[in-house]
């Protein structure tokens, strides 16, 4: 048995906990911008993540010019993505700085084109953006990931003219929330969290068979959506469909001059 069964438990609660826990996708916004205090704020948490082997292969992109935008905007698809309201930041991978630092000093580059390397600033740039999200929410803005720009990233590089060795890992809104989504609900505990392996499933089918209720009864629920499906369907119909699933990204990596070995 699972040691987290083993007895009734709860999470800690703090002010930190109590903002993480209380995430929700907001992707309506009011026109009230962000102060440059507040930007300054979600710079430096982004700037005082945590680094791979300290290397810092981040950098953060604020798109203010209405035209770039409005290029992220068509490529993401995404109708949320376009307009004035919510600031608009990208997370990008960035190799390209440490390669000028190498080549300065006379270092070969070699090893920024392996993919061990992509995976360390793939990592820098998600920590910084997942710390970013959690100081707005706890100074009550609201947030949106973007994956979608991913749908069509030679549109994003070529916007933001992105220098080779660097690479858009993800979009991020930011601002005053214009709705009250509900939260929805997560896999249990049980499911996502194991001992020492990984867990061994007869049937997820049977495992998730309440989730699945839950789900459906939540989009069932949900005033926004017409949506009524599990998370089974959800899982089974979705996956390799959107525009961010079937896009060229390992070419597009490779012409950016990753995950070359």
């Amino acid at each position: 048995m699972n040691s987290l069964n083993k007895r009734e438990s709860a999470p800690i609660e703090n002010s930190t906990i109590e903002a993480q826990m209380g995430h929700r996708t907001i992707r309506a916004f009011t026109d009230e911008p962000l102060t440059e205090d507040e930007l300054t704020t979600l710079y430096e948490v982004a700037r005082h993540t945590a680094s791979s082997s300290f290397l810092q292969q981040t950098t953060i992109i604020r798109v203010t010019d209405p035209v770039v935008r409005e290029r992220l905007h068509a490529a993401s698809g995404q109708p949320y993505v376009g307009g004035t309201r919510g600031e608009l930041l990208v997370f990008v991978a960035d190799q390209y700085r440490n390669s000028r630092i190498r080549e300065e000093g006379g270092v070969d580059n070699a090893p920024l084109h392996r993919t061990n390397l992509l995976l360390t600033a793939l990592h820098d740039a998600l920590l910084a953006a997942q710390n970013v999200v959690v100081a707005a929410e706890s100074m009550g803005l609201g947030t949106c990931y973007l994956g979608s720009i991913h749908a069509d990233p030679r549109a994003v590089i070529e916007a933001l003219g992105l220098p080779e060795l660097t690479f858009p890992v993800l979009g991020l809104l930011v601002g005053h929330p214009d709705q009250e989504p509900q939260f929805k609900p997560r896999l249990p505990l049980s499911v996502i969290v194991a001992e020492n392996s990984y867990p061994k499933v007869d049937s997820y089918s049977e495992l998730i068979a309440d989730y699945d209720e839950i789900i459906t009864d939540y989009y069932d629920m949900r005033d926004t959506s017409k949506r009524t499906e599990s998370f089974s369907t959800l899982v089974r119909t979705t996956i390799g469909v959107a525009g961010a699933h079937v896009s060229p990204i390992l070419e597009v990596l490779n012409e950016q001059g990753f995950a070359l070995e």
